[in-house]
Formats: C-alpha cells, structure tokens, sequence
C-alpha cells in the first residue's frame, strides 16, 4: 500500500527491493540509517553526499529515484562505508547491486543484460562465439590441427576476423549509445535539473579524472584498487593501440603477421598483454584480501575479472606456444582467446565492462548540473 510522507505518495516497488537483495545487495535490511558511511565517504559531493539516502531509497523500493540517479555512479565502490558500517549493511555492495540493475534496466536489448548477470545462462552466450568461429573453421574445411609452420590465419583467415569482431563492436557501441541516451533523459527526469555549462570542457575534466584516478585514490579501505584498475586501463589503452597497428600494418603496408618479436608493434602487445595480466591479478588479490571488509562481489563482478583474466592468459599463451612450435595446443589456445574476446565486447554493454560508459555518462551529468563540482 502506498503512504505518505511529508506531503508526498511514496509507492514502494516489494519486488525491486527483492532484486536489490537477489543482486548482490542481501545485507540491505541491515541497515538502519545512522548515516556512517555518509560521514566516512570520500568521494560524496558535500552537496548531495550519498549513501545513506540511496540505501534508504533501495529499503523502500523507490526504483525511480535509485535508477535515475547518478550519485549511484559517482561512487566507486571504494567500500570504506562497508568496512564501517556498525550494522554490516554494506552500502558499497548494495550500491554496486543498483549500478547492475540500471544497466539492465536502459540496456538494449534489455534480455542480454538478464541472462549476462545470471549465471545459468553462461553456457548459452558462450555458445554464439563458438558456434560462429567453428562455423569459419569448418567452413574452410579445417578438421584438425594445421601442419607445417603455425600460422594462425590458417584456421581463422584475417577477413572473416574483421567482419566478425567488426559486427560485434558495432552492435557494442550501437547498444551503448542508446542505452546512455535513455540514461541521461532519466537523470534530467530524476534529478529535475537541466545541464549547463560547457559539454566540452565537462567531458575532458571527467576523461582526465579517469587517465588519474584521482578521486578514486582518496578512498582508504582498498585504496590499492586505484593502482590495480589504472594498470587494467592503460593495459587495455596499449593493446587498442597494437591492434590499430596492426590494422595499419596490413591494410596500409600490406604487412601481414606474423611479425618479429623486435617490432615495436609486437614490443607495446606484449608489454600491455603483460601490463593487463599484472592489473587483473592484483584486482583478484585485492578483492579477496578485503573481501570481509569490503565484500566479496556477485557474479557479475567476477565474470567480468574470469573474462579478462583468461583473455590475457591464452594471449600469451597463443604467442609463446607458437614461438615454442606446439601446434597441438597452440591452436586451441588461439581459439579460446577469440572466443573469450569475442564475449568481451559484444557483451560489453551488457557486463560490468559498461561501467566505463555509464559512470561517465553520469559524472559529466553530474559536473553539467553542479552535483560535482
């Protein structure tokens, strides 16, 4: 039943609060509005400070005001106001439940973003990238392990590449750019403020608070965190450069791979293979150090981290293994890789990786209508 409150009709949604709990935030009945982790946050605006306002939206199920809200973004889920909450309520876990559910919710298509945060359709999204470069292998009358020099366009030839991995970011980015258009409406919509000032110069200050860290080193729980996602990041920014090379390389030069070990090309993949290795092992070993204090994630947060983990193992791998001439496993390891990267990105709107998109949506909203300034 609807009550009233201070002159207004609040209509709690029973079973949004049912999938904050079903999401990752189970502790959220514990908590009882002290404010702590309001007091203790960092990174708050002074203005509009955040928890504790958004755990009692998500206790009374006030889906509107939790969805179209970027405070929820502007967190980073540093999980200082979980290590002192004195109920064990942990706001940065229930927070990071939300930003699940709002980029299921302005997702599109909206069933991906279901079955990639529900684990019982792992198997069933897996099976598109396997049944697809299969398709290619198979097609080219491959059935078995490739003689001779290892060669990897042997089994999956450049072109069929490019029009898959093509197709696959086009679909990516198509699905990001009307899911923030959605988002940005209902910001307007939630907060009741229309944005201002110079879009330009809110988008570079957001895009260098992002090459720094900044805000998310002023957390103290898991402050090594920021080192961690930095090295993620940048590992991430060198390997877009070698594959643009590489592109370069064969449509410009007419250079086609493989290319010797001392090109400079192959020298930035592999120190950002490497890099990207490094950062994600120590966001594992971080996330299971401070898993008591801070919370030990959902399904969702660990997809994301495997995904990334395995990407970069069988990356490796496929070079060290075709250097070492062990076409048995070289191969198979390839496939994997493309498999796994495949899944990385055309489910990227859809996974923890469409934080990147949405919680910069959300600050250059913040900072166009002062919130965050």
């Amino acid at each position: 039943m609807p009550e009233q409150i201070a002159g207004q009709i609040i209509k709690p949604d029973l079973n949004f609060v049912k999938d904050i709990i079903a999401s990752g935030g189970e502790s959220l009945k514990k908590c009882y509005q002290c404010s702590t982790c309001t007091v203790v946050c960092d990174v708050t605006p002074g203005e509009t400070p955040f928890p504790r306002k958004e755990m009692l939206y998500a206790q009374w199920g006030l889906k509107e005001r939790l969805l179209n809200n970027p405070d929820v973004w502007l967190c980073h889920q540093c999980s200082d106001c979980t290590a002192h909450c004195p109920r064990g309520a942990k706001p940065g876990e229930v927070l990071g439940a939300v930003r699940k559910m709002t980029i299921r919710e302005y997702s599109a298509p909206r069933f991906l973003a279901h079955m990639v945060a529900d684990s019982k359709y792992l198997l069933l999204l897996m099976a598109l990238p396997v049944l697809l470069l299969l398709g290619v292998i198979v097609g080219r009358g491959v059935t078995g392990i490739p003689d001779g020099e290892i060669v990897y366009t042997k089994i999956m030839p450049v072109p069929a590449i490019d029009v898959i991995f093509t197709a696959a970011a086009v679909f990516a980015v198509l699905s990001f750019l009307f899911g923030i258009r959605k988002y940005w409406a209902a910001m307007k919509v939630g907060t009741k403020a229309a944005p201002r000032g110079s879009l330009a110069e809110d988008v570079v200050a957001v895009i260098t608070e992002f090459l720094t860290h900044r805000r998310f080193r002023k957390c103290s729980v898991t402050q090594e965190r920021s080192t961690s996602h930095l090295l993620v990041f940048y590992a991430f920014a060198g390997l877009a450069l070698t594959t643009t090379w590489a592109i370069v390389y064969l449509y410009g030069f007419h250079r086609e791979s493989p290319y010797p070990q001392y090109d400079p090309m192959k020298l930035v993949g592999n120190v950002s293979a490497l890099a990207l290795l490094f950062g994600i092992s120590l966001v594992v070993v971080n996330r299971l150090k401070n898993a008591e204090k801070a919370g030990k994630g959902s399904y969702f947060d660990w997809l994301f981290l495997s995904v990334i983990f395995i990407i970069a193992v069988t990356g490796l791998f496929s070079e060290l293994l075709r250097l070492g001439n062990i076409a048995v496993l070289a191969y198979p390891v390839y496939f994997i890789h493309l498999v796994f990267v495949f899944f990385l990105f055309a489910y990227a709107p859809f996974s923890k990786m469409a934080h990147m998109v949405y919680r910069t949506t959300a600050l250059v909203f913040a900072r166009q209508t002062g919130r965050d300034r």
